[in-house]
């Protein structure tokens, strides 16, 4: 592998996400495909190989070749993930962790100090809710819950020692939309980072850190990875003194990616794209069938012009994306779909070629029952796949009826 990919705890991107050829500009897919992932120089192997490895022959004492030294502070697999998130990202560094919560673990604690304050969504993902609840306020660090989409609202709850705004969009379950580029504004004329978490949407749908954000997170289990059979996180940061603040705390905190993690996901963000339309082709035809159920209630999803973020998600994303969320009659309506589905597998997390079907108020977001961001009990959500989209019409029917 060459330099770019053998820079160690040094790794970082172009800063555009899209690299220059010939004074074009690359596509996205191209860069999914190439970024970090140069063939093998010894083998001319074009897929990155994996280095099951801790340790590193040094060459002679302090002398790191090519900056290796242990696999914790950095490995070649994981680097070649972070250069291509980064890349895809548009972002000058990107850090690849165990979980997507340890990624943002990291970050607050990189970022923020006992005493300081972040403006979080009041929707967030209930996983996001329990860390900020349980981990982060007792250790010393206040946040409040705001509805996201009500940009006065967020600047309203902005505090002297408010140090992050940390948005979701689209938002987990609801399906709520931020306008990034307000937010951004609204938190630096503050002093604060805008932190984006980017995994409903994904790098191919959506790049916050164009339209004002200074952190990316993702949690790559999901659309990034894309197959449902690796757990991990990730951080991209705008600025590379900010990168570097965020690197330290990787290795220091020391939950980083193991080397065949991050070669299934680096596997994983080849196929984004196509698999990202498909995402969005099949969900949009389940909400054409879905508003017109009389069985369901109300349908959230922002490529609906009714939509209250609708306008904002058309400026900002690509496309809508794959998750769906509709609301039952009841929370015993709701249930009873999430058991009835067949290809819709009844199971927690999303983003997978494989349906998904969830009780958010039970499972994803049990955690949030009795707080501000309790999501209603009759909510169904979707992780829509990749299957033939008639057969998940008919699963759904069947099971709406």
């Amino acid at each position: 592998m060459d330099n770019e990919v053998h820079q160690g705890t040094r790794a970082q991107g172009t800063g555009d996400g899209l690299r220059e050829n010939g004074g074009r500009r690359q596509g996205f897919d191209t860069v999914a495909v190439h970024a970090g992932q140069e063939p093998d120089p010894t083998t001319g192997a074009v897929v990155p190989p994996i280095y099951q490895v801790s340790t590193y022959k040094q060459d002679g004492i302090g002398g790191l070749r090519g900056g290796y030294e242990y696999s914790r502070s950095a490995n070649p697999t994981r680097t070649a993930l972070e250069v291509c998130l980064a890349e895809t990202e548009g972002g000058a560094r990107g850090l690849a962790f165990a979980s997507g919560l340890a990624a943002e673990d990291a970050l607050l604690r990189a970022v923020c100090r006992p005493g300081d304050h972040v403006v979080i969504p009041n929707d967030a993902y209930g996983g996001t809710y329990r860390l900020f609840a349980k981990v982060a306020e007792p250790w010393g660090l206040a946040f409040d819950p705001v509805p996201l989409g009500d940009v006065a609202a967020v600047r309203a709850a902005i505090r002297p020692e408010t140090k992050i705004v940390w948005v979701e969009t689209p938002t987990n379950p609801l399906l709520g939309i931020a306008d990034i580029a307000a937010l951004a504004a609204v938190a630096h004329d503050a002093g604060a980072l805008l932190v984006v978490d980017n995994t409903f949407a994904s790098p191919y749908l959506q790049r916050p850190l164009e339209l004002g954000a200074d952190v990316v997170v993702h949690s790559t289990t999901k659309y990034i990875g894309g197959h449902s059979d690796v757990v991990g996180g990730a951080l991209i940061a705008s600025d590379p003194e900010l990168g570097e603040r965020l690197a330290f705390h990787q290795n220091a905190m020391g939950a980083v990616a193991g080397p065949f993690d991050a070669w299934l996901t680096l596997r994983g963000i080849k196929t984004l794209g196509v698999r990202m339309d498909r995402h969005c082709a099949n969900a949009e035809r389940i909400v054409e069938m879905l508003v017109r159920h009389p069985s369901v209630r109300g349908v959230l999803y922002p490529g609906l012009p009714d939509h209250p973020g609708h306008d904002v998600a058309a400026k900002q994303m690509r496309a809508f994306g794959g998750m769906v969320s509709f609301r039952m009659e009841s929370e015993e309506a709701a249930v009873r779909v999430c058991e009835r589905t067949r290809l819709f597998t009844l199971g927690e997390s999303l983003g997978g070629v494989e349906s998904l079907i969830e009780h958010p108020g039970r499972m994803t977001h049990a955690s949030a029952a009795g707080s501000p961001l309790e999501v209603p009990g009759d909510l169904v959500r979707l992780s829509v796949g990749i299957e033939d989209v008639d057969d998940l019409l008919g699963d759904l029917a069947l099971a709406l009826d």
